[in-house]
């Protein structure tokens, strides 16, 4: 899809469904300052942005694009997080498949929180893939309870 695609079915979403009874509305954004993005600060009163990156280099180059775009536009940033930070062996061995550390370091550098860091996890696919949320039936995973702990600080920021 392209920008003006996105945007028409983003206008659509906001304001051709009856959002009623819904307390949080969460957007997933492509990365970076596109027109979604600027169209979304400029027509939305945003009650607070969370940046999501993996620690790959090329990743965070995006992330901060969209931390200065939203600086800019004044939408308060709520905080970061690394996504697919590690993979964990089932004998509890830790891998940092992408690196580890760089969206940390990049949250302090932009005086943003670090809100944590989410692992890898093949269900978070597969429950995606059988239209049921992730936290339903994972919960109690490493990445569930980091999930629900990021989740909880964001709620609290924003009401």
């Amino acid at each position: 899809w392209r920008g003006p695609m996105i945007i028409k079915a983003l206008k659509q979403m906001l304001h051709g469904v009856v959002w009623a009874g819904v307390d949080t509305l969460i957007i997933d954004l492509p990365p970076g300052t596109g027109d979604v993005q600027l169209t979304l600060s400029q027509k939305v009163n945003i009650s607070g942005v969370v940046i999501v990156s993996t620690p790959q280099e090329l990743a965070l180059i995006d992330a901060i694009k969209g931390i200065n775009m939203f600086k800019k536009v004044n939408a308060p940033i709520l905080g970061m997080v690394e996504n697919m930070s590690y993979l964990q062996t089932k004998s509890g061995e830790i891998i940092d498949v992408f690196g580890k550390g760089s969206v940390e370091i990049a949250a302090k550098k932009n005086s943003i929180n670090f809100l944590g860091d989410i692992p890898i996890d093949k269900s978070i696919s597969s429950s995606g893939d059988k239209g049921v949320p992730y936290l339903i039936e994972n919960n109690e995973t490493d990445a569930g309870k980091k999930i629900m702990k990021i989740a909880s600080y964001i709620d609290k920021k924003i009401k």
